[in-house]
């Protein structure tokens, strides 16, 4: 096949372009080339999908048989691409997220929950929230129909070449050993999928000519906070040794959920389905997930190959992490 891919060069986008290529298929990517490398073996489009002009560039003599877009966050740049690409191939792809579900994660999702009121031609420039990756969708599916398109709502990504850092930070803050603070509720469950196996996917998918919605992660209980964390410590051979703190005192030390510990959420019902999220549609279709050992072992290697990291990691513009002062004196506390 002969594929764009909207970004490609970093984590989901890039596990794509590899995935492609190893299977043959012919790769366009399109950005800005700040993200990471073109992979050898690509055909690389530089350009801002922000931009009118740079679009007009890319689809000028060109033509693909899908369109693979996992970078897509604001509503107004997603329809400016759609709208451009529209008669230049014959299937769009959107990575979207649980996140565009009103209910998550509060309640439990599927394919059929109500997503986020947000329309498709929402300004430029929003600020960000969950809504926008459904108005994201919206623009998709008001251009290319829903025979001809794909919603993916991805659920927590995991694995080598991870930009936002969640796992990296678990992993080298328990390279270091020691005692270490890992949140409340060990047999909480988790919902992780490895990007790679997310990229598998939807590429199955679309070599298959598949259209419509697919909630895109790892089956409920499929894994824990403490199955995560001890993968980590046998991963990086370190010795650490795991803390388990309520989650009254995690507050009163201000320990922020989500950031303060990457993954990490305290019990209640703000909370209570963020890792519930119904993939069983996908699983029917071909999903398959690997062991999370393997992610968690992968991924240090890569850490390992990459050297430290070039600067903090963040979500957003918050860094990711608990600071030392504060887990110190949790330790002390606890005794």
């Amino acid at each position: 096949m002969n594929l764009l891919v909207i970004g490609g060069t970093s984590f989901l986008g890039r596990a794509y372009v590899t995935q492609a290529l190893q299977r043959g298929h012919r790769v366009t990517t399109f950005n800005r080339g700040r993200s990471g490398p073109d992979q050898p073996g690509v055909e690389a489009v530089r350009g801002d999908r922000n931009s009118p002009e740079d679009l007009a560039r890319l689809i000028a003599g060109r033509h693909w048989d899908a369109v693979l877009d996992t970078s897509g966050q604001q509503p107004y740049a997603v329809a400016l691409a759609a709208r451009a690409l529209h008669g230049h191939t014959d299937h769009y792809t959107f990575v979207s997220s649980v996140h565009a579900f009103v209910d998550w994660p509060t309640l439990p999702v599927d394919e059929n929950s109500a997503t986020h009121p947000c329309p498709a031609d929402t300004p430029a420039d929003q600020p960000s929230g969950n809504h926008l990756k459904a108005g994201c969708e919206r623009a998709v599916l008001e251009v290319f129909g829903p025979g001809h398109s794909l919603i993916l709502n991805c659920g927590l990504l995991i694995g080598p070449y991870e930009n936002v850092g969640r796992l990296p930070w678990w992993l080298e803050r328990i390279a270091e050993g020691g005692r270490v603070i890992a949140g409340s509720g060990p047999e909480r469950e988790l919902q992780l999928i490895d990007a790679r196996d997310f990229a598998a996917f939807g590429l199955d998918l679309v070599e298959q000519g598949g259209a419509g919605r697919y909630v895109t992660t790892a089956p409920p209980g499929s894994s824990t906070m403490r199955g995560l964390l001890e993968a980590c410590v046998t991963a990086t051979g370190s010795g650490a040794e795991l803390v388990w703190v309520p989650d009254e005192l995690l507050a009163e030390a201000g320990v922020a959920p989500w950031t303060g510990l990457p993954l990490w959420s305290p019990s209640g019902p703000e909370w209570s389905n963020i890792w519930t999220a119904d993939s069983a549609k996908a699983a029917a279709a071909g999903l398959r997930t690997r062991p999370l050992a393997e992610t968690v072992a992968d991924t240090w290697a890569w850490i390992q190959e990459r050297g430290p990291a070039a600067a903090p990691y963040r979500q957003g513009s918050t860094d990711l992490g608990i600071d030392r002062a504060t887990e110190l004196r949790l330790l002390t506390a606890l005794g």
